[in-house]
């Protein structure tokens, strides 16, 4: 039995595939964020359709506009963001808070911060499949004293999704997924299962890790790893800092994707009703007709 079998108990140890640098770019109104997965080189990682690391001052931020067909995860890292919607809905999202949106047939909404400091989160789009793009909108919010924890010979790992240590997060997905936040102090060393069938992903945060194989190089902050097939990973924090990252990880949809910003189907005939159905204040957007944010009307 080769080494690593014998190390981690995994069959299958999942390695890094791809590797990329997510790089500042702009975003919103003067928003800037990191975009790793909804790039140029990376479209789409079935099922998820962007990871933006944003970091948004006032006035800058993400005015009234509209989303269909998937759920947007925001994930506070630092500071505070207003959230409002169409529907009256409106709440602060605060650091390590969890918003679960299910923007579903559709939702107009605008992400402010607040009116100091710089504020950081992370965004994550998860698709849809064709039975429940059109269901009705709705949220998960979970604030970060709720947000299930759990620690273990040098580890912390918060769970947004899924299952970690023994512990498990109340967040339903209806795209199954998992989304795990770890902190490795220096020396600690990861064995996390995934789902073998799901496609999986690393986004590190602070701090320098090794990921998969434990010979390669460390990898450093803003940096995406596609890890490939298996049944678990590992990680190591050989460094004298800590080490913070995410895992994400989905069960793939394997259905076509039709995009267009922020409406995303499966057909072009869909987007084109889509856009219609938005113009004409129709099929889900009735409201968005008389609505403006308080941030806009401002």
């Amino acid at each position: 039995m080769p080494e690593a079998q014998i190390s981690n108990g995994f069959r299958e140890p999942r390695m890094v595939v791809r590797k990329f640098l997510a790089r500042p770019q702009r975003e919103g109104v003067g928003a800037t964020v990191r975009r790793s997965i909804g790039r140029f080189e990376l479209k789409y990682f079935d099922p998820f359709l962007a990871l933006d690391e944003f970091s948004v001052s006032a006035p800058a931020g993400f005015p009234d506009h509209p989303h269909r067909g998937f759920e947007t995860v925001t994930y506070m890292l630092q500071g505070t963001v207003v959230h409002e919607d169409f529907e009256g809905h409106r709440g602060t999202i605060e650091a390590g808070d969890l918003q679960w949106m299910t923007a579903g047939r559709g939702i107009v909404h605008s992400e402010m911060p607040a009116p100091t400091g710089v504020q950081k989160g992370l965004q994550l789009w998860i698709n849809l499949s064709s039975k429940n793009k059109m269901m009705e909108p709705r949220y998960q919010e979970i604030a970060s004293k709720d947000i299930a924890e759990a620690t273990k010979d040098g580890m912390k790992v918060r769970i947004i999704a899924g299952e970690a240590m023994g512990k498990k997060s109340p967040v339903y997905t209806k795209t199954p997924t998992m989304y795990l936040d770890f902190t490795l102090t220096p020396g600690a060393h990861l064995q996390q299962p995934i789902p073998i069938k799901w496609n999986a992903f690393v986004y590190v945060l602070e701090g320098e890790g090794v990921f998969g194989n434990p010979k390669t190089p460390p990898t450093t902050a803003h940096h995406l790893l596609l890890l490939g097939s298996g049944d678990g990973l590992e990680a190591w924090n050989k460094s004298l800092k800590p080490l913070r990252f995410i895992l994400v990880g989905g069960e793939p949809l394997g259905e076509p994707v039709a995009q267009l910003g922020p409406f995303v189907m499966n057909t072009q005939e869909e987007i084109d009703r889509t856009i219609e159905d938005y113009e004409n204040y129709t099929n889900g957007f009735e409201k968005a007709k008389y609505w403006r944010s308080e941030a806009l009307s401002l």
